[in-house]
């Protein structure tokens, strides 16, 4: 592609971001308005028109799905060799890249296991029963655990924590944060929020390893620069520090994790930069664009932006208020129905969005119940998918291989052990695994080698072990043998060979079949759960595939479990299942939220009161500004047809209660607003 080509449709602001490439960029990319188009352009006019090398470039982003995307347009845009050597991952991906290279600086060993948010939150629960010597069911961790995620967003230590609700949980939560620290180096295991802060950590203690990747990555761009937290923040300062070559993209509007760490502030203050504004918007009509500025402009941190499209007013917005939650999900599924039929849509091009997840059973059962004609017959039911169920590698089966596979790679993670010693069954109780624990803890040695003790089955009566022993029942230390001796296997079969062969026979050496059969009673589900177990097989076979691909392409890279179950944590809710439900003839049911970053030619926006949207809770903790800018994510969703719906009365908490409509709705000119009648739908 020629470099005419490259520039070829662009609108100005769009080819001033592209050819833009030195020093600090901040591309303001207005919702619709093309910016992975951007970027990816950028990057290949950086290989293909100022001769830098595919392997200087480094892009991060938020989720796999987006990466995957852009690494898709890249391989259209210049040499597929080239585009493969251009680093473009998620910040979680791109720390693991480096923790494997250079975590020994930090006293970890390169087989360190990675913690998902659960096993973080038992290892805090068996922590927070020590400190407190409590035998019974704890009270509520949450307000622990939460700012011990926080303050590692910030990148703060266990002392500075302060201001959690009273001296004594400020100093409850310092020694469950330094404990925490101090468990996760003895099982040699990183978990998801400490990936970015042990990377910064590494950065700042060893200056001579910051200057290799400094030297490495000459040009960073980062997407959706808006939801950055301060140790992404300080993570891209450090990497940019030496050439200064740092373009963010994103959209103050759009910035709708506060709750979750992100801080609206890094855009607003991203300083001495270029700045470029994208605010032509190539999806939506102008009418549902005039909305959509309304709302936003009545916030007053933000940067000046006004969307506009070539494609037309197209329709008002249609907006209705029906008497309670059931009347409103019986008009909405009613006027979708309607509207497919009348516009020639497909199901899978309508989306149903709602501030919370509790609102979505109203529309469920409205869309089941209601009848349709297809061409040839009436048919019940409109089918319908709901975002945001159970990720695949959430589901039970399938994080229980899982934890197999982490224990053959690093036999210190505790976690995985509890996790699996007694699945499938074997006998292994709750009593029995506190007798090793304690154990493990009094003696300051690694679980796995107490199981091993354990496992002996010559019991001299001098050894360290035979105590313990004698406290644990013969069918206990029969599956603590069985457990042991798969582990051994496994390991030495996995030192070679396939990784999919090597995980076929660790399946049948459990008998992991027979077990799903003998705990799971419906053959239904019995067959789900099992097609779970396959695809996760079938997951390690693609990656094996996906490394030798490389390998003959002159990638230099060898098949690694440690590699694979490292991976894991980091897949994002948009796996090949997600995906797919988006391309199935479904309606679509999700939170705001979740659709941040898609778009349908039909929404309805459902449940608009004042408690809801702004949400009473959230307002308190973010502010009405996030609020706000919510109700804007959800205006541009939707391309064509945009239908907002409320209800005057609405259960909660079982509780029928009045409810007013929200005060966004008033900041929306009537002229662009259809306001349809009760009687007029029913």
């Amino acid at each position: 592609m020629s470099h005419s080509s490259l520039f070829e449709g662009l609108n100005s602001p769009q080819h001033l971001a592209v050819k833009t490439v030195n020093g600090r960029v901040l591309i303001l990319a207005g919702a619709g308005s093309g910016k992975t188009r951007v970027l990816t352009l950028r990057m290949a006019h950086l290989v293909k028109d100022h001769g830098i090398s595919p392997k200087a470039i480094l892009g991060l982003t938020f989720t796999n799905k987006a990466a995957a995307e852009m690494r898709h347009r890249m391989s259209a845009l210049m040499d597929a060799k080239a585009a493969k050597q251009v680093t473009l991952c998620t910040f979680h991906s791109f720390c693991m890249q480096i923790l494997r290279e250079e975590v020994h600086h930090l006293g970890y060993t390169t087989q360190f296991s990675l913690y998902d948010e659960k096993d973080v939150q038992r290892l805090v629960s068996l922590i927070a029963r020590d400190l407190l010597e409590c035998e019974k069911e704890l009270p509520s961790l949450s307000a622990t655990t939460a700012a011990i995620t926080s303050a590692r967003n910030k990148g703060l230590k266990p002392e500075e924590i302060q201001g959690t609700g009273s001296k004594w949980h400020d100093q409850f939560t310092q020694d469950i944060y330094r404990r925490l620290q101090d468990s996760m180096r003895a099982y040699n295991a990183v978990d998801f929020d400490h990936l970015l802060g042990l990377t910064v950590e590494l950065f700042e203690r060893h200056p001579v390893v910051l200057d290799k990747y400094q030297e490495r990555y000459r040009y960073i761009m980062i997407d959706e620069y808006q939801d950055t937290n301060p140790i992404q923040y300080r993570l891209a300062s450090l990497l940019s520090a030496k050439y200064g070559n740092l373009c963010v993209v994103g959209d103050d509007d759009q910035s709708i994790y506060g709750w979750r760490g992100a801080e609206v502030k890094n855009i607003l203050g991203f300083a001495q930069a270029t700045v470029i504004k994208l605010e032509q918007n190539y999806r939506s009509t102008n009418s549902i664009l005039k909305a959509a500025n309304e709302v936003i402009g009545h916030n007053q941190e933000r940067y000046s932006k006004v969307l506009w499209s070539d494609r037309g007013p197209g329709d008002l917005i249609e907006v209705f208020h029906a008497p309670n939650e059931v009347d409103e999900a019986q008009a909405v599924v009613y006027r979708l129905a309607k509207l497919k039929e009348s516009q020639g849509l497909r199901w899978r091009d309508i989306a149903i969005l709602y501030r919370s997840n509790a609102l979505s059973r109203q529309i469920e059962l409205a869309l089941m119940k209601y009848t349709w004609w297809n061409g040839e017959k009436h048919v019940s039911g409109i089918p319908y998918h709901v975002h945001g169920g159970v990720e695949f590698y959430e589901r039970r089966e399938v994080k229980d291989l899982a934890a197999y596979l982490k224990i053959i790679v690093n036999p210190l993670d505790q976690e995985a052990i509890l996790r699996v010693i007694n699945q499938p069954r074997r006998g292994v109780g709750e009593a029995s695994l506190d007798l090793l624990t304690a154990f493990n803890r009094s003696k300051r040695l690694p679980l796995w080698e107490v199981l091993k003790g354990v496992a002996m089955t010559m019991n001299e009566p001098s050894s360290l072990f035979s105590e313990l022993k004698g406290q644990i029942q013969t069918k206990c230390l029969q599956g603590i043998r069985e457990f042991v001796s798969i582990v051994e296997e496994a390991k030495a079969r996995f030192a070679t060979g396939s990784l999919k062969e090597n995980l076929d026979w660790l399946v049948l050496r459990m008998n992991y079949q027979q077990a799903i059969h003998e705990e799971v009673k419906s053959d239904q589900m019995r067959g789900f759960k099992w097609e779970n177990v396959q695809e996760f097989i079938s997951a390690i076979a693609e990656y094996e595939e996906n490394v030798w691909r490389n390998a003959e392409e002159g990638i230099n890279a060898t098949p690694s479990l440690h590699q694979f179950v490292s991976a894991l944590p980091l897949e994002t809710n948009w796996d090949k299942s997600s995906q797919k439900n988006l391309q199935e003839d479904n309606v679509h049911l999700m939170t705001i939220h979740s659709a941040k970053g898609l778009e349908f030619p039909a929404c309805f926006l459902v449940g608009v009161e004042d408690h809801l949207m702004p949400h009473e809770k959230s307002m308190m903790e973010t502010g009405i500004e996030e609020e706000r800018r919510l109700m804007y994510v959800a205006i541009t969703r939707a391309m064509k047809h945009l239908v907002i719906s409320m209800a005057r009365r609405r259960k909660r908490m079982g509780t029928d209660y009045p409810s007013l409509p929200s005060r966004f709705l008033s900041e929306i000119s009537k002229e662009v607003l259809k306001i349809t009648k009760w009687d007029d739908i029913v």
